[in-house]
């Protein structure tokens, strides 16, 4: 779970079909580039609006693609604590090499409720499990407590948090440390914060952006996870027209969008979530170019 983990998309048709070819074709590209990880079906990889079947193909795909070259980490998170069970069991079967967990819900999840959740998915295989805090999808805030519980778990042995809300990336890291157990993987996901939460010693970078652009990202990722600032801020001012647009219309529309300019696939973001506008293009287009250069 340490280092950079490139989240892809998952290129699908119109009934939620996996275009496998496709996503062979990004999974390759990022274990040619060296990313320390590759995380499928996460929020990138629109977990959320496939059906198990359709899942366990993506994880058959991704490993056979990935081969050895680079550890897989696969997100199960589902609405019933059976269904990511099941789904936690087929990815340590087909060879994953760990697991992601975000607590989704209809009704609103208590602590207890969650804990019990992430205690049946860790009873279902030996994968490490990283703890996925994503509030803004999920409605669900892990309090430090309650991350402190989590941790108990044998196999729970990463939190992929959100970015701070007030900036202080080195005082939540140290209050997390505070909490958890020594080697507790931290990271942090929201591209455009990663860098900084690395200069404030965090362990990990779950990037959408490596998803697309796995050589550019290594390069932001290792000079900020070096503590080398000015190299850091140099790489930054290239991704920032591509941060602007991950803020302005959320990076899950913008990377389908640049993957298909990218003529990695003609895939569409999942209904009902629509492509970006074609006035964007340019803007689209500008980006990629800063990351270019």
């Amino acid at each position: 779970m340490r280092g950079l983990t490139a989240f892809p998309i998952t290129p699908t048709d119109a009934e939620g079909r996996l275009l496998a070819a496709d996503l062979r074709r990004l999974i390759l590209r990022l274990a040619r580039a060296g990313v320390d990880s590759i995380g499928v079906l996460g929020s990138t990889g629109g977990y959320a609006y496939l059906d198990p079947g359709q899942r366990r193909a993506v994880v058959e795909t991704a490993l056979e693609a990935a081969g050895r070259k680079v550890p897989v980490i696969v997100g199960v998170g589902a609405l019933r604590s059976d269904i990511s069970a099941a789904l936690a069991r087929h990815a340590a079967d087909a060879g994953a090499a760990g697991l992601l967990l975000a607590p989704m819900s209809y009704t609103p999840l208590t602590e207890d409720e969650v804990f019990a959740h992430f205690e049946t998915v860790a009873g279902a295989s030996d994968l490490p499990i990283c703890i996925y805090n994503n509030p803004s999808t999920t409605h669900f805030t892990f309090s430090p407590a309650l991350l402190a519980r989590l941790a108990a778990l044998p196999t729970v042995t990463a939190v992929k948090m959100p970015l701070p809300a007030n900036g202080d990336y080195a005082g939540q890291i140290a209050a997390l440390r505070a909490d958890l157990p020594p080697g507790f993987v931290i990271g942090y996901s929201g591209d455009w914060g990663c860098p900084e939460a690395l200069l404030s010693h965090a362990d990990g970078w779950f990037s959408v952006a490596a998803g697309l652009w796995p050589d550019q990202t290594l390069t932001l990722s290792c000079a900020a996870g070096s503590g080398d600032r000015a190299q850091t801020d140099r790489v930054q001012a290239r991704f920032r027209p591509m941060w602007d647009l991950f803020q302005a219309h959320g990076s899950l529309r913008v990377v389908h969008a640049c993957a298909r300019l990218m003529e990695l696939t003609d895939a569409q973001p999942p209904r009902p979530i629509l492509p970006l506008p074609e006035a964007l293009t340019p803007s689209l287009r500008a980006a990629m170019q800063a990351l270019e250069a």
